[in-house]
């Protein structure tokens, strides 16, 4: 093809201001100059006509090019539009029309004869035995028959890479979906198995024992005083009392365990979810063989993780008090701040105002803080003989004033109930008392959650087989997903309420290892990565469930919803590890001529981390909603699933302020 002319305008061309060329036209055919294709290797210009469109999207599908692609016939038709044709061939065949044709077609009796034909003649059984005798069939063969004699990559060794062996292509390599595990743990993984489930039943033990020694609250001196010489209920019945059965979801029974609070075995309240009259309710109860149910700093946060708990869900809230006030001494720590006793009374008015109720039993000495808690409930029960509420009681009148009063005369039964109206219902009897919490409970709009129509699908496996799936150590770890068909049914939320929109964390991990120069570019995105994933997992606008069922270490903990992303509930696995770094990844012998008498120092650390990073550690300072045995986790996901759906069958509304006794 001759090279196209040019001509110069003194003015430039159009839309090439101050260039002075214009494109020339050859036989009705507009030619680019600045189109690099146009210029030939002697640096004249080649001409490629471009047919006249108006933009240059009609350019890219007009006739021209198209036929000379081959991608259509020449005439004078209009333009193909791909997108639009593959749409309608697309819409074509999934009409219903076509679908019942091709399903007729396959199904007639001609194609079912003609389908057992092709499989069955000489070349297809040919085929089969070819691709069955590949050496990459020969060596995945040999790979899954070999004995097991060590782990890790002294097995497979003396094979060669897998990825040279395979036939299919990189993309189809990879499966799209999860897949479809039967439920058996691999051969390879059984001497994990059975060092996991040994550590499982020594960590069981040991829970059991704590619960125990918590079971006792002050101790067997202090139970046999508070029910005989004080004519009292132990708190644990009283629950019994209350519920109705044994449903019932304690929070954080190691709380306050070990701490530095002199011989105090736990926090000296108890708090949970159950049922009364069908409505779930959360408690706090106190337990005054504990210290005389004093506060201490772990108790208020005990009560306002439970009254966090009752605001997220819209939960009544059943308080059982027998108190006698801050525990003076610590009065620093559970006082002057923000989140100390005092927001506890916030709480209670904020939730009157949301429409929540809130129901009181006096079964005790009420003192100082403790007399807040009945008189701001919305209904209170005052038992005669045993329940007291005063700001201070007769000692201190008696060292302020000399005068000598006894309880009844400050703050009785009678008196609250006749005269000051701090309470609304006088009970006789403790038994009494709870008869009419529960009639008070069962006159509230509020409705329990509706039975199930359908009783829910058995797991696929035993849960026990859970013990055996509670990681040891983390250097070889069973697929986690395994651990689902322990406590989900044939479906995927089998006997889980089915509920959408509720996302749930299993969660074990590794801690964050420090990657040399070369690696730690090749994970350069993971910064990134985790800072988007801890933006999605902090705004999910649904509720969240985590459960640690092994590692808990690092930055993990914000990306999987750990306790400073606010799930609705955290539960660990006795077995749990929670922690900045694993202990086990903690060097303890310093560089070699680095560092001089150090070495004591790094395993006297190690041995911190250690102990510090124990699920009963945790537990014990509320860093979780409680410890649960791994064969429990179907059905305490079960009973968090109903506490939380049953706010959907409140009638209760929010007012403008709570409500105030006159």
């Amino acid at each position: 093809m001759s090279p196209a002319r040019t001509r110069v305008s003194p003015h430039g061309p159009r839309g090439r201001p101050g260039t002075g060329v214009v494109p020339s036209r050859q036989n009705g055919v507009r030619v680019s100059p600045y189109d690099p294709r146009c210029h030939s290797a002697e640096g004249t210009r080649s001409v490629i006509p471009v047919a006249r469109c108006p933009s240059a999207l009609g350019a890219m599908w007009s006739p021209a090019p198209l036929c000379a692609l081959g991608r259509r016939r020449p005439g004078p038709s209009a333009p193909l539009q791909p997108l639009t044709r593959l749409l309608q061939r697309e819409y074509r065949q999934k009409t219903p029309t076509r679908l019942l044709q091709r399903e007729y077609e396959a199904k007639t009796p001609f194609c079912l004869p003609q389908r057992e034909y092709r499989e069955k003649t000489p070349f297809c059984l040919l085929q089969k035995e070819y691709e069955a005798k590949t050496a990459f069939c020969l060596l995945q063969r040999e790979y899954r028959e070999l004995p097991l004699p060590g782990q890790g990559w002294g097995r497979t060794q003396h094979l060669p890479p897998r990825r040279f062996l395979s036939k299919k292509p990189k993309s189809k390599r990879h499966p799209k979906t999860f897949p479809v595990l039967d439920g058996h743990v691999p051969a390879v993984y059984q001497h994990v198995f059975e060092e996991n489930l040994r550590n499982s039943e020594a960590v069981i033990k040991r829970y059991s024992e704590l619960l125990e020694r918590v079971k006792k609250g002050g101790g067997e001196h202090a139970i046999l005083r508070h029910t005989q010489r004080n004519k009292k209920v132990f708190v644990r019945e009283r629950l019994r009392l209350l519920l109705d059965g044994a449903d019932f979801l304690e929070l954080s029974p190691l709380a306050g365990l070990d701490m530095p609070y002199g011989d105090v075995p736990a926090a000296g309240c108890l708090t949970g979810i159950g049922r009364i009259c069908g409505v779930w309710c959360v408690f706090i109860a106190s337990d005054a063989t504990v210290k005389g149910g004093t506060i201490y700093p772990i108790g208020v946060k005990k009560q306002l993780r439970a009254q966090e708990i009752a605001m997220e869900n819209r939960l009544l809230s059943v308080h059982l008090v027998d108190s006698g006030g801050a525990f003076l001494p610590l009065q620093s720590e559970l006082f002057p701040d923000k989140l100390h006793g005092g927001r506890i009374f916030y709480n209670e008015a904020i939730m009157s105002a949301m429409g929540i109720p809130q129901v009181a039993v006096v079964c005790g000495s009420c003192v100082a803080g403790g007399a807040y808690v009945p008189t701001m409930a919305e209904e209170s029960v005052i038992i005669d003989k045993i329940g007291t509420l005063f700001l201070a009681g007769p000692p201190l009148v008696k060292a302020a004033t000399g005068e000598d009063v006894s309880p009844e005369d400050l703050g009785g039964a009678r008196l609250h109930s006749q005269v000051s109206g701090c309470s609304d219902h006088f009970a006789p009897s403790e038994e009494e008392a709870y008869e009419c919490i529960r009639n008070v409970v069962s006159t509230l709009n509020c409705e329990p959650v509706p039975e199930q129509d359908r009783e829910p699908d058995s797991p696929l496996y035993s849960p026990e087989e859970l013990l055996g799936l509670a990681p040891l150590g983390y250097s070889c770890t069973l697929p986690v997903k395994l651990s689902v068909y322990f406590f989900a049914g044939s479906e995927p939320a089998g006997g889980w309420k089915q509920i959408p929109g509720i996302q749930g964390y299993l969660w074990n991990n590794t801690s964050d290892r420090i990657w040399p120069r070369g690696r730690a570019e090749a994970h350069s995105n993971r910064l990134k990565a985790q800072a988007s994933m801890m933006a999605a997992v902090a705004c999910a606008a649904v509720p969240k469930i985590t459960i640690v069922i092994g590692g808990c270490f690092g930055s993990d903990s914000y990306i999987m919803c750990g306790r400073s992303f606010s799930p609705n509930f955290l539960f660990l696995w006795p077995n749990a590890r929670v922690g900045l770094v694993d202990s086990q990844h903690f060097p303890t012998v310093p560089p070699a001529g680095d560092w001089t008498g150090e070495e004591l120092e790094l395993k006297q650390l190690k041995a911190k981390l250690e102990e510090e990073s124990s699920a009963f550690y945790s537990s014990a300072r509320l860093w979780d909603d409680g410890i649960i045995l791994p064969q429990d986790t179907r059905k305490v996901i079960a009973q968090c699933l109903e506490i939380m759906e049953q706010k959907k069958y409140q009638a209760v509304s929010p007012r403008p302020q709570p409500i105030i006794r006159m």
